[in-house]
């Protein structure tokens, strides 16, 4: 069974989806009253399921004409793709950031089920076993140079 959160996710992916020009505009009291929750809720989904590391960008206005703007970034190809992600990743990264990072290219086929297990192994905080800012600095590293070597792979 699907937590709130999951629902929530699922249904503006959705009508991103369905209105097919990657951007969708929401007002977050209407959506709570919809699926009978807080608005705080919709807060916490915009928040973590649609960060820039999973390619969303998010607007937003507040008071009484307020709305909440859902931008779905789309690259060319997958160079350009990881292209953005090393920049977005350096000079550091924390874990949650790089697992949604592997997550992204999952998603857009740019590497497989094993290949994402196997970088996500790599970059783990218990590989890592660093003190902070130092282990964030080198899972940056870490996962930089795997994405550059995907991306020359690739061509």
């Amino acid at each position: 069974m699907s937590n709130i959160t999951d629902v929530i996710e699922r249904y503006l992916k959705e009508i991103l989806q369905s209105q097919g020009n990657n951007m969708i505009e929401i007002k977050r009291n209407e959506i709570a009253d919809q699926f009978q929750c807080v608005p705080s809720q919709i807060n916490y989904v915009i928040n973590t399921r649609f960060t820039i590391e999973k390619g969303y960008i998010i607007e937003s206005k507040r008071g009484g004409g307020g709305y909440i703007r859902i931008h779905r970034i789309e690259h060319q190809d997958a160079s350009a793709l990881i292209d953005d992600l090393i920049m977005m990743i350096n000079p550091k990264v924390e874990q949650q950031g790089a697992v949604d990072v592997l997550e992204r290219l999952l998603e857009k086929g740019v590497i497989t089920e094993r290949e994402e297990s196997i970088m996500l192994s790599a970059i783990d905080r218990n590989t890592l076993a660093f003190s902070l800012p130092l282990r964030d600095e080198v899972r940056a590293r870490v996962l930089t140079a795997m994405l550059t070597t995907l991306k020359y792979l690739d061509k």
